[in-house]
């Protein structure tokens, strides 16, 4: 049965009050409203906010319309009306709108509006750091530049009023100082502190050395003082990526900002080769740029160019020094090998002689006494003077020329256009340099091959030679059936590169990596091994290395054996007592992934025997034992691949004396890092070759087999344990970056805390 109007008003009078909204006599300052002449831009996003301000609440003008918020704003717009009209009961003509603000301020929860209050206070006093807050699409307001005003459009079909009735709540108290933080829907940007252009170049260039595309907007602080504000994320160590925010509060911050950007990505685009700048944050997580560990401000570009001006010249001088050289050693090479071929050519012809020469008697006699010891002498002595010069060519050192050219002076100040045209005179250099380099190698292959090829045809005539002792030899050995073969030279190589190593990507090959690894784990390991080694993957990893090293304290030992009796018991552990390890239904369906099994998870409290009766020093005998397994199952784990891996230790260092767990995940790794106490994080990179020691947290490790249903794979954890303690490692790499922290991920008003990190990146020696 529907409510009579008397019951639904009741219904709602609680909140008409909260509001301080009296429906009949409605305050002069809702009444008013100005002509807005508002027209809607071409093209718009209302998704994409470009400012946010401080607006005060008295300056708004609130429109309702009979439309979802997810309509075209034209339509929004054409069919929006003031709010009076909405709480005007008297005329008829607006008896269903008033009826419509009824059930709008029916279905609006006072809990939510109080939220809004909250946060706009917390927005009164902070500007969150990535300036954007939950919730801020429910600020629908918009500026008409030709009314200077601005207004609110209140979707009456929408779900969630709570900014509405916050902001109607404020105009009713009509306190002059009263205002609200709130993005500023379809504007453009102001051009006060940046062309629009400008903005646009901006998002280019930040993208090309973050690969994060930023927002950027205008903030109006209390006293409209203009600040750009640009948030982003941006790579510090592979795929790693951390926030940060960029303040620009003046044109000049703004300007120097903007060509800074322009002159690092003009360089990094039209010199690949020489300019490739990384990104990093200081300690206000600010946005930084390197190149080659050096920081680069927009203060220090003209010392930076003419630096970079003077590393140019410099290779250059160097360059054009070697090509002269190498030039020189080209022509000499070119030179012996038309030597090699006028040699080698002569010793062919004078064999085709000897071949068609032995067809016939006379022919013979003619050889014989054509090519006699002394012609043969000459040409020996030619192929042993080009096999000197080629043995003293690959002796001869790079020279230098001993006249250097005259010198260039060096000016106070180069322009970029100055420094790229350098650059590309210097790129034109290197590419002739190589080209030379390759062009000699070529020859020295072909040289190598074209005296093989002589020395091969040089045996032959000699055998030849051997049987002219006298006419009678030389006829006898002319007239045999077979003879030997002119033997080949060895075949010319040319450009030889050396095999390539796959690389290791963990987006592409973690899935066929991880089954291949579990197939491997199924195989050599037994169900002890399996166990000991889930162990390790819980929080008892640490229980277990202070017990293997014999550092732990009984008392210690006591209250992690009373941690682990009451969690057992949180988690209904009675059970165990009766059903042995059969503590869930084995035939029950599980998922991992998109893949059906019926198997158990691994139980801890089984494992280690878990119970209200368990004391201390069965609990420490259970794990050494473990311990134990643990060393066994790591001399059977081998690592099918070359991979890197990667350990988070928070202030403090690897110890290799421990059990490491490292991740095959660079960025979930960092993820639990920067999760832990701790402003200090050394960040460990190693490069496993394919036959290490080690064990991967495969399904096999996480999940019992006893249906034979587990999938094979990888896909509940990218950790492993590696055996440290026996490899030889050697620091290869060493950098430092920061990160952004917030205190507490899920408030848009956290704190930022700056991590220190420290990447230190092995690679495993031969023993």
């Amino acid at each position: 049965m529907p409510r009579s109007r008397k019951e639904r008003v009741e219904g709602i009078s609680e909140k008409i009050e909260y509001l301080g909204l009296n429906l009949d006599n409605i305050p002069e300052n809702l009444k008013r409203f100005e002509p807005l002449d508002y027209r809607v831009t071409r093209f718009y996003d209302e998704k994409q906010y470009r400012q946010y301000r401080y607006i005060s609440v008295n300056d708004i003008q609130i429109l309702l319309s009979p439309t979802n918020r997810l309509d075209d704003l034209n339509e929004k717009y054409k069919r929006a009306r003031p709010l009076y009209e909405y709480l005007d009961k008297e005329n008829e003509e607006n008896v269903l709108k008033y009826t419509t603000f009824l059930n709008m301020l029916r279905n609006v929860n006072i809990e939510e509006i109080e939220k809004i209050e909250k946060e706009q206070a917390k927005l009164s006093k902070n500007i969150p750091f990535k300036v954007k807050y939950d919730g801020n699409y429910l600020w629908q307001i918009y500026y008409s530049e030709n009314a200077d005003k601005y207004f609110m459009i209140v979707p009456t079909e929408d779900t969630d009023y709570s900014t509405f009735f916050y902001l109607l709540k404020k105009q009713i108290e009509n306190k002059k100082t009263a205002k609200i933080f709130v993005p500023i829907s379809n504007v453009k940007y102001s051009n006060t502190l940046l062309k629009s252009s400008e903005f646009e170049d901006i998002v280019n260039y930040l993208w090309l050395f973050t690969k994060d595309w930023p927002s950027i907007y205008e903030v109006y602080d209390k006293k409209e003082q203009l600040s750009i504000k640009i948030i982003g994320e941006t790579q510090v160590y592979e795929k790693i990526k951390t926030p940060y925010r960029v303040e620009l509060n003046t044109i000049a911050e703004a300007k120097e900002f903007y060509k800074l950007l322009k002159a690092l990505f003009i360089l990094q685009t039209e010199l690949p080769d020489f300019y490739n700048f990384e990104t990093n944050i200081n300690n206000k997580g600010s946005l930084e740029f390197y190149l080659d560990n050096e920081k680069i401000e927009y203060n220090y570009m003209i010392e930076f160019i003419r630096e970079q001006f003077k590393k140019g010249i410099k290779r250059k001088k160097e360059l054009k020094s070697k090509i002269r050289v190498y030039s020189k050693k080209l022509k000499e090479l070119q030179e012996i090998i038309a030597a090699q071929e006028i040699e080698y050519l002569a010793k062919e012809k004078q064999i085709s002689t000897f071949l068609e020469c032995k067809k016939s008697f006379f022919g013979k006699f003619k050889y014989y006494f054509k090519y006699n010891k002394k012609n043969n002498k000459k040409i020996k002595q030619n192929s042993e003077d080009n096999d000197e010069k080629i043995r003293n060519y690959s002796q001869q050192e790079d020279g230098e020329n001993k006249k250097e050219r005259k010198k260039i002076p060096i000016k106070k100040i180069y322009t970029l256009e100055e420094l790229i045209i350098s650059y590309k005179e210097l790129e034109e250099l290197e590419t002739k340099m190589k080209n030379i380099l390759m062009d000699i190698n070529a020859l020295k292959l072909k040289a190598k091959n074209m005296a093989k090829k002589i020395e091969n045809a040089t045996k032959y005539i000699e055998e030849i030679d051997s049987h002219k002792k006298s006419i009678f030899e030389f006829w006898k050995y002319s007239n045999k059936d077979e003879m030997s073969v002119l033997p080949e030279g060895e075949q010319e190589e040319i450009n030889v590169i050396k095999k390539i190593e796959k690389t290791f990507n963990y987006e592409e090959d973690i899935e066929k990596f991880g089954e291949k690894l579990d197939m491997i784990q199924r195989k050599n390991l037994n169900k002890e091994d399996t166990d000991s080694i889930y162990i390790a993957s819980t929080d008892i990893a640490n229980i277990i290395n202070k017990v293997k090293s014999n550092d732990i304290f009984p008392e210690e030992l006591e209250k992690n054996l009373k941690e682990l009796k009451n969690e057992a018991k949180d988690l209904d552990r009675e059970e165990y007592d009766i059903f042995g390890n059969i503590i869930q239904d084995t035939t029950k369906i599980r998922r991992i992934k998109d893949r059906i099994h019926r198997e158990l998870p691994k139980d801890k409290f089984a494992i280690l025997d878990i119970n209200k009766n368990t004391k201390q020093i069965g609990y420490k005998l259970t794990l050494q034992m473990i311990m134990q397994n643990i060393n066994r199952a790591l001399e059977k784990g081998l690592i099918p691949e070359n991979l890197p891996v990667y350990k988070a230790i928070n202030d403090n260092k690897m110890n290799n004396k421990y059990i490491n767990v490292f991740n095959i995940n660079p960025e979930l790794e960092m993820q639990e890092a920067i999760r832990r106490e701790g402003n200090k994080i050394n960040f460990y990179k190693l490069n496993v070759k394919e036959g290490t020691k080690g064990i991967g947290f495969t399904n096999i490790i996480l999940y019992d087999n006893k249906n034979k249903t587990l999938p094979i794979g990888m896909d509940l954890s990218t950790k492993m344990i590696i055996d440290t303690s026996k490899l030889y490692l050697k620091l290869v790499n060493k950098k430092s970056f920061k990160f952004v922290t917030f205190e507490n991920e899920e408030d848009d008003f956290s704190d930022i805390n700056i991590k220190d990190v420290d990447v230190l990146e092995y690679k495993i020696l031969d023993s």
